[in-house]
């Protein structure tokens, strides 16, 4: 099931159906990117010419800015996680109702949030797991451990986060939850994989495509398993004009 899922994301997320969404979403991936970064430069370079120590020896600037360079690297590899969570709130419904109408045409469509909603969800998550991955960020100089804390930490909160995502638009919040914990170590996997490709340098770009991709499926997947045994309470939203 979770291996016929990443698969199939893995197949889908080239295709020309979700080409243009992609490129887009590492575009804006890539812009929140740079204003962090400037952001972190920024804060670093008023820091250094109002420190005292830094004035009297100028030396040291170059250091410290060789430094900062490496630091800010491994900063944004920290960051990256929350930035994606708000990119795949964005992008999640227009890869969602792709993949539904190619792959399920049988199954009833799901409903999109609406904007706000959904910028909520991404914004709740993100500041989540900014949280986390600072605290992982801490344990960064211990050997071992700074990956593995990373590495748990984000397959719990992207697996969550973008089964979540996929599963809101069919079942109201309690049942979303009780098919995730019913589920949850298929979640968990699905999320570890999705926090895998997060640690690769350049393909972490098409995180959150993937990451949704591969939620859409694999929820699907889940609702059709659990609905032979106990079927979930579906929700009616009212339809969503679109401007």
């Amino acid at each position: 099931m979770l291996i016929q899922s990443v698969f199939a994301a893995a197949r889908e997320i080239f295709s020309p159906a979700l080409r243009h969404i992609l490129w887009k979403s590492i575009g804006l991936t890539v812009a929140l990117l740079i204003l962090v970064w400037l952001g972190l430069t920024k804060l670093f370079d008023i820091f250094l010419t109002n420190h005292d120590l830094s004035a009297s020896y100028p030396i040291i600037d170059s250091f410290a800015f060789f430094l900062a360079g490496f630091g800010l690297f491994v900063a944004l590899i920290y960051l990256l996680p929350a930035i994606s969570a708000i990119v795949a709130g964005y992008f999640l419904d227009d890869v969602a109702e792709v993949v539904e109408r190619k792959d399920y045409p049988a199954d009833p469509p799901g409903q999109a949030l609406p904007f706000g909603k959904s910028l909520l969800y991404g914004l709740r998550f993100a500041g989540l797991s900014l949280l986390v991955n600072l605290i992982a960020l801490l344990l960064f100089f211990i050997p071992g451990i700074n990956i593995g804390v990373f590495f748990v930490a984000n397959a719990y909160l992207l697996g969550r986060e973008y089964f979540e995502l996929a599963a809101g638009r069919f079942w109201p919040a309690e049942d979303v939850a009780r098919l995730r914990t019913e589920h949850r170590g298929t979640v968990l996997a699905a999320g570890a994989v999705v926090a895998g490709l997060v640690l690769v340098p350049v393909l972490n770009l098409i995180t959150p495509i993937f990451g949704a991709t591969l939620m859409v499926h694999l929820h699907k997947k889940l609702a059709q398993n659990s609905a032979k045994r106990m079927p979930l309470r579906r929700e009616e939203p009212a339809p969503i004009e679109k401007y």
